[in-house]
């Protein structure tokens, strides 16, 4: 064997070790990804295994913020406290306003909660009545007679509720 085909052999032996590396190094990359993701996962189910073994909470809401590890809080049942927050929390997301579940024995903010919405309140706001017109509701000619007399007579005719002193 000459020197040559040595060289030779030697470059595509480490052309393939080159490969093989690429390759383990994306396994790798890929694998951290994955830990990253399982991580995360492992920590909020933590936090809500916590959450639900703790004693009990009050939902309240934030008013003020005192300094960076104090703020006032509205509980549900009423009074106002200054209490402290767990160091996991996202102190940006403390705005007033904001829902908190405070740890009923030591007043501290546990988690921030979701905006409190009616469910009933949100449905309607989502439902779109369409094309209805008064003819296509049967059997309420009464009902849409007052509707009209209270809503429409007024914004039609304006100058006769100014006379009766009711508009």
């Amino acid at each position: 064997m000459t020197a040559g085909e040595r060289r030779e052999r030697a470059l595509v032996e480490y052309r393939k070790k080159l490969m093989e590396h690429k390759e383990i190094d994306a396994k790798l990359k890929k694998m951290r990804e994955e830990l990253k993701d399982l991580q995360k996962d492992f920590d909020k189910s933590e936090n809500d295994l916590k959450a639900l073994q703790s004693v009990g909470q009050i939902v309240g809401e934030m008013l003020k913020q005192l300094t960076d590890e104090k703020f006032i809080v509205k509980a549900s049942n009423g009074p106002r406290y200054v209490v402290g927050c767990r160091r996991q929390i996202d102190r940006a997301k403390l705005v007033p306003g904001t829902r908190v579940a405070l740890d009923m024995t030591t007043l501290t903010i546990m988690r921030c909660l979701p905006r409190e919405v009616d469910p009933l309140v949100y449905k309607m706001s989502h439902e779109d009545p369409g094309d209805v017109k008064y003819s296509s509701v049967g059997g309420l000619s009464e009902q849409i007679r007052q509707l009209r007399e209270v809503i429409e007579l007024p914004l039609i005719n304006p100058e006769l509720f100014l006379r009766v002193g009711k508009f």
